[in-house]
Formats: structure tokens, sequence, C-alpha cells
């Protein structure tokens, strides 16, 4: 997409903005003619042209800012997809260096979002990152990183960025701090010594002397970083530290050089102000970064190279040449590599890093292995089915990103304060020293006052409060086994008052079995369960994969065979009979719920007293039946045992603590539905509801204002679990349900819905408290300070330990812990 102002000559008028947007979908000229009359429906477009051949749209609009182009492009953007097309777009990460607080991260989001072609940009402190989103085929990473380059930052991508250099620059501002804490000590010891009274003082050179290598060396990146935000007509806590600690040696060289050569200096002011914050940065830079140790532990867990059998020989081989397909061998104590099949040996799979699960599970041929995992015991090989970015372990790290890159909705006051907060704190200096002048103090107190503000003025604390906690609530959920996909998730699961629940393969096992194949009439239950095998033959259904099971289990059944499967969603499955020649008959099977056999008209009278005995007992209930052209049948039913996890009733319970309504929609009938119920303490539940209906359901609990959480795991939940307010979904489920849901469990224990919302009250809890420090020593602060109740040396060291508390009461999130199981 271009994206471009014409220039124009001195007293001429402004020309017109032009964009030039990608546009997928096109196949004729009659999408053209629709394309081009939804942009020119959008407001102040004044000309299109839509181009088949370049998939393309040119518009033209008046002369519009940078703020009214982002407008502009987002609406044209808006415009071209509600017409039924596509506007490609990427993001791009970076990692940002040189940001220090909340300013900075105004300025740098405000000069990615004037690169052409960007629709938003979202800067993250606690993590040092950007995610743009921009439209595709517009800029590149290398315009972002120029458009953060000039905003007086540096910026690269994530992947270039190593952690040896992440550790090169926490050793440089652990030795600055070391050395201008060493230098400064023998001027706060006499400062320590007057409380005690006594009265000594280094003489004036010897100030110097101590206090200029803190101001000009150990303070240097300071006034690098201020240079840069006032080169970029901006404002950051480098300015005012620089402005602060300046004036005040300046104003002691003064004093020292000028006509008082005995009167009090304030060298040791500016240089324990300068020691103070280098330390707090220095706390606050580790702190950060055991935040986000989930990412990098994450990161830790893939192997480098892989052990690859090739030509009956065994290779090792960087992981990034291993391809699908291959078989990939891993020996005791071995990181497994790759997403995979085991096809050869047994093991034991210590999952714990990727799921939370404590024990080792126990893998063979033909199960599920996933890269990253630990193999305890056997040397087994796996078939290779995903790699790379492909793979579950690069998923996970994927959204756990996404997830501390974004910014909850709390976060925009800060936003909107951080804009302003450098200006009107320094304005709020001039004010001082003008306030002190005209009450008649000497201009050395007036500037030591204003000085004072300068150096107490705290963004960073309003820039780390908000992205710290989310990192850090983020993290210990992927700990725990509990993915979250974005901040507003997690944000928004604190207040779910009702949890919805699946029933089958999130309540209960999901693994059904058949208990019981009853013949109606003279028909034999074996008979009964070949037939509905044969029906079974084209679905994936878990009732149909346990009637298959169930057949294969009895050698002595003959098997029949059908063919033309349809599937009846919500109600199951229809085949038609083939005879011994594997030719077509004129039957046709039913094997399906209540509502299929009502559907059909077929009366159950005769069996019903077998069917209401089945589901009291908490048991589901598939009636086969025939369709020919005499009429329909009524064949027989089988009845399927499905039993609850063991963790379900104590999740129920926990939830119900918590002060949670908890609830069940099932497709089973009544009876069945009401024993497992029962079974697990649910008070309410809705049975016979079709998948197409749990999205309604889910609707009718939001009434009232009650926030919803809906926890499923299949294909048929996703639109319920869309509907949620929070989409929760089991990781064991099927990927459709997951890109459904704003929370992931990556087992299958629906005690973890619990832990998600008790982990999203705990990291909301730590945002509001974090955010009440860091306005309340800015709000208290500033005013004391320009009152003159705090000296620079007290400021300096409220300023640096608010960073440091709000980081550090974000790290308490770690501290996590999800109950015991209940025995």
């Amino acid at each position: 997409m271009d994206q471009r102002v014409q220039s124009q000559a001195p007293g001429a008028a402004a020309p017109a903005t032009r964009f030039v947007v990608p546009v997928h979908g096109m196949t004729c000229a009659s999408c053209v003619a629709h394309v081009e009359k939804a942009l020119k429906g959008v407001a102040g477009v004044s000309a299109v042209a839509v181009n088949l051949a370049t998939e393309s749209a040119a518009i033209e609009t008046p002369p519009l800012d940078a703020d009214a182009r982002r407008g502009a492009l987002a609406a044209l953007r808006s415009a071209i997809v509600e017409a039924g097309y596509e506007v490609p777009t990427q993001k791009i990460r970076l990692a940002i260096e040189g940001m220090t607080c909340a300013s900075c991260v105004a300025r740098v989001e405000k000069a990615l979002a004037e690169v052409p072609g960007v629709l938003a940009a979202s800067v993250n402190l606690a993590s040092e990152s950007a995610t743009v989103e921009l439209v595709s085929g517009t800029a590149s990473a290398r315009d972002l990183v120029r458009a953060v380059t000039a905003a007086g930052y540096e910026a690269t991508p994530p992947q270039a960025q190593a952690a040896p250099a992440r550790d090169d620059r926490l050793g440089l501002l652990k030795r600055d701090a070391i050395l201008a804490l060493a230098l400064s000590a023998p001027l706060a010891a006499p400062m320590l010594l007057a409380l005690a009274g006594i009265h000594v003082m280094p003489p004036a050179w010897l100030q110097w002397l101590l206090a200029t290598p803190v101001q000009f060396w150990c303070a240097r990146r300071f006034y690098a970083a201020a240079w840069k935000a006032l080169r970029a007509r901006t404002g950051n806590m480098d300015l005012l530290v620089s402005l602060g600690t300046l004036a005040a040696y300046g104003l002691s060289l003064y004093l020292w050089l000028g006509q008082d050569r005995h009167g009090h200096l304030y060298f040791e002011a500016a240089a324990i102000v300068i020691a103070l914050v280098l330390f707090g940065r220095w706390l606050e830079a580790r702190a950060k970064r055991q935040t986000s140790e989930a990412i990098r532990l994450l990161g830790e867990l893939r192997p480098t190279n892989a052990r690859v059998l090739r030509d009956g020989f065994e290779q090792v081989v960087p992981l990034d040449e291993v391809r699908v397909g291959d078989i990939v061998i891993a020996l005791p104590g071995e990181r497994i590599a790759v997403d995979g099949l085991l096809r050869a040996g047994t093991t034991a799979v210590d999952e714990s890093m990727l799921t939370g699960e404590g024990l080792p599970v126990d893998r063979q041929p033909g199960d599920k292995v996933t890269g990253g995992a630990l193999n305890t015991t056997g040397r087994i090989e796996i078939e290779t089915t995903a790699v790379g970015a492909e793979t579950v372990l690069a998923r996970i790290i994927r959204l756990v990103e996404t997830a501390q890159a974004a910014k909850a909705p709390i976060q925009r006051l800060v936003d909107r304060v951080a804009a302003v907060f450098v200006p009107v704190v320094v304005a709020i200096a001039a004010v001082t020293v003008l306030g002190w002048l005209l009450a008649g103090a000497t201009f050395e107190t007036a500037l030591i006052h204003a000085v004072s503000v300068l150096v107490i003025a705290c963004p960073c604390a309003l820039g780390l409060a908000t992205p710290t906690a989310i990192i850090a609530g983020t993290g210990v959920a992927a700990k725990n086994g509990i993915l979250i996909r974005d901040a507003e998730a997690l944000e928004t699961a604190r207040s779910v008052r009702v949890v919805a629940f699946d029933k089958t393969g999130t309540l209960t096992e999901g693994k059904p079995r058949v208990v019981a194949a009853h013949g109606h009439d003279l028909l034999d239950g074996r008979e009964v369960l070949a037939l509905a095998a044969a029906v079974s033959a084209g679905s994936t259904h878990p009732l149909a994969s346990a009637v298959r099971a169930a057949l294969d289990a009895h050698a002595e059944i003959a098997p029949r065979r059908a063919a033309a499967h349809k599937t009846l969603a919500g109600r199951g499955a229809s085949a038609r009979l083939l005879d011994d020649q594997g030719q077509a008959t004129q039957v046709e099977l039913l094997f399906g719920n209540r509502r299929l056999m009502q559907e059909i008209g077929l009366p159950l009278d005769a069996d019903e007293h077998h069917a209401r005995e089945f589901e009291a007992e908490g048991r589901t209930v598939s009636w086969l039946a025939e369709r020919t052209p005499d009429g329909v049948h009524l064949l027989g039913l089988v009845a399927f045992g499905d039993e609850p996890k063991p963790g379900a009733r104590a999740a129920v319970q926990r939830l119900n603590r918590l002060g949670i309504d908890t609830t069940m929609l099932s497709g089973d009938s009544a009876a069945a539905a009401a024993h497992v119920a029962r079974a697990l303490g649910l008070a309410h539940f809705e049975a016979g509801v079709l998948p197409r209906e749990k999205s309604a359901r889910v609707q009718a609990l939001k009434q009232g204002g009650r926030v919803v959480a809906m926890v499923g795991d299949g294909i048929n939940d996703a639109p319920a679990l869309a509907a949620a307010d929070v989409g929760i979904a089991m990781g064991s489920g099927t990927d459709v349900a997951i890109e459904a849901a704003g929370i992931t469990l990556m087992r299958g224990d629906p005690r973890l819905v619990a832990d998600a919302i008790e982990i999203s009250r705990a990291t909301v809890r730590k945002i509001r408290q974090n955010l009440f420090w860091a306005f309340f020593y800015n709000v208290v602060g500033i005013p004391l300070a320009a009152l003159g109740l705090l000296s620079p040396v007290i400021a300096g060291a409220a300023m640096a330990f608010s960073s440091v508390s709000v980081v550090t009461n974000a790290l308490l999130l770690r501290r996590f812990r999800s109950p015991p199981a209940e025995s």
C-alpha cells in the first residue's frame, strides 16, 4: 500500500492525500465495481480507482494530517472487508532499546503509528517490545526501525537481539550503579552523621572530585536519552533527571567558584540522586527480566539439534533441517525435538513445562508426543508431524508473547497521563522557582526545590505498573498450563460470574464406551452393534468411535457394511446398508439421539423403559432405526458410559466457593445430563442443546450484565466460546475450539478454570495496586517537593523506590500456587 502527500509550491493549495490499498478476493469486473462503490461510500473520499490486474485500489481524499490518515486508512479497510473482500495485514514485532518511562512508550507508539500503512502500534515498556499491525506490502521492518530511530530510540527485530547482548547491558548498568554508589558514599556519610549530631563535610574540592565522575560518566546514559528526546521534540524521565542533577551540580559550581566559597554545596545531592536512580534502574531491569522468565524458560525447551534416522543411520542435524515425515530419535534424558507420533519404543514423558502436569505421562506407539517435553525412560522413535513455527511449543511461545505484549483496557488512562506528564512536570518546576522567588527566597533555595520536583517525578512507575503485572500474570499462568491469548481476556476473566461447561470431553473423560446393546423385537443385541458400527464408519464422533471399538472387541460378531454416510449435526448419522456382495440395498440406517427419531416420526414407546433405565444411571442412549420403502422401523438402542473426570467435582466446588455460578450445556437427554449434574454437584444444567443452540444459551446467560465464561473442547463448541465474554478451551480439544477461545487449558483438567480466574483476579489486583502507588508517588511527592518539604536526595530515593516497588509487587504473582487436589 502506498500512502503519500504530494509536495507543493509555497502558497499553493494543499495536495490530496493518496492511498493505494491491496485488495484480495476480486475475480471479475463486478467485484471491481462493488469495491469502488464501497470505497466511495466512505466519508471524505473524493476519487477511487480499483485495478483488478494489480489487485489494488487507489483512493484520494482531501489533505489529511498523520492522525487523520490513520483513521481514514482504518475506515477504508473496514469498507473493503464489509464488502466481502480482504485487505491483507501483517504483524511485525520489534525489540526497543532506550525506553525508560511511560512518556517514552507514548513517543514510540506515535512514531510507529505515523508510518504509512500502519493500522495500530502497541509498545510495552516491561518487555521492551513493540507490536505493529500494518497493511501487507506497505512498510517494512526497516521503515519501522527508521521511525523509532528518528524518535530517539533504537529498534531491532527480536531475533536479532541476542540474550547475551541484554546480559551485557544489565552488566554495564550494574557496574555504573556500583561505581556511582561507591563515589557517592563519602558524600552521603556526612548527611547520616548529621542525624547523630556529628557535623563534618569534605572540602569542596573533594566533593567536586567525587561528584564529577558520577555526573558525567555514570550518568552519561541519561544525557544521551535526554538529547534524543529533545531532538524528537518530546520529553522523558531521563530529561527530568538530567535537568535536575545538572541544575544541582551547576549551582554547586557557581557557589564554590563564586562569592560564597564556604556556603553549603549540593554536589552530594546530584551524585546521590544519580547513584540511587542507577541502582533503581538496575534492580528494575533485573526484576523485569524475572517477570518475563516464562518466555525464556519456554524457549530453552527447544533443542538446537535433533537425532534423525536417515538411510538406516542416526545423524545429528540442526533442528531447522528436520522435515515433516522424518524419523527423530530421542534417548532417555533428552528433550524431544519435534511434534510427532511415537512409532517405536515406550517411555514416560515429562510435559510439566508445557502443561503444568507434575507427573510424567506414559506414551505408547501411536501416541502423540510434543516437542520440548522430556523423554525420561526409554529410547523412542518419532515420526515428525510438525516443525518450526507449527509445533505446539512454538504456538505456546507465540501466544504468551502476544498476551504479554498486549495492553489491558485499564492502560488507556495511563497512556493519556503519560502523553502530557513530562511537560507538566517541567512547568511545575518552573512555577516552583517563580513561586519561591516571589515569596522572598534566594535563587539557590528556589532552584533546589525545583530540582526536587524534577527528580521525584516518576513516569517510569506509571509505565511499568500494568505491563509488569500482565507479564508476570501470563507467565505464571503458562507455568500452570494456562495460556492466555491477550490482556483483555486476562482482565475480563476476573469479572466472570457464570461458568458454562460443555459435558462430553470437558466435565467427562470424553472417552465413551458401549455398556449395552439392546435389540428391538427379535433382533439380537450383537446385530444391533454390527449395524450401528456400519453407520458409524464414516464418523469421527466419540460415540461412533466407541461403537467401532466395541465391535472390534467382539471378534465373534460378523461386521456389516454401509455406504453413502452422512453426518446429521447434533442428531447422529445415516448410511445406506450394503448386502453381502457390496451392493446398495433399499435400507437406510439411522443411528442417533431421541431428536433424530422424532424427526423421522418413529415412536419409541416399545423400548422407552429400557432407555429410561440406562439414562437414570447416567448413560447416553443412541437409537438405531431403518428406513425402507415400507416405512421406518425401530431396530434397537445402544447405551454408552462416559465417566466424569477425576477433578470435575472439585472444579465445580471451587468455582462455587469463588462466588461463581456453574451450569452445564449438554446435547444429551435430560435424565443422563441430570445424573452427571448430580454427581458433580451442579445445581443447574440444560439438556438436549444442539451445537447451534449453545451460543444462544450463552447469550441468555449474559442477561442482566453477568460476565459469562464458556468451557469446551470440540468444533461444535467454537460458536459458544466466541459468544462468551471469556472462551476457555481445553488444550486436548480441537484447534477450532482453541482458536475461538481467549484462554486455553493445556491439559484437560477442569480445575484449571478456577486457576485461570484466580490468576486473572490476582493480576488485576496487582495492576490496580501498582497504578495506585504510581499515581500516589507523583500526586503526593510533587507537591511536597514544590513546597520545599523534600530534599533532592530524598526525592531521588523515592523516585527510584517507586519503580522498584511496582516491579517487585508484580513479581509477587509468581508465588501463585494451585490448591492441591482433593482426595
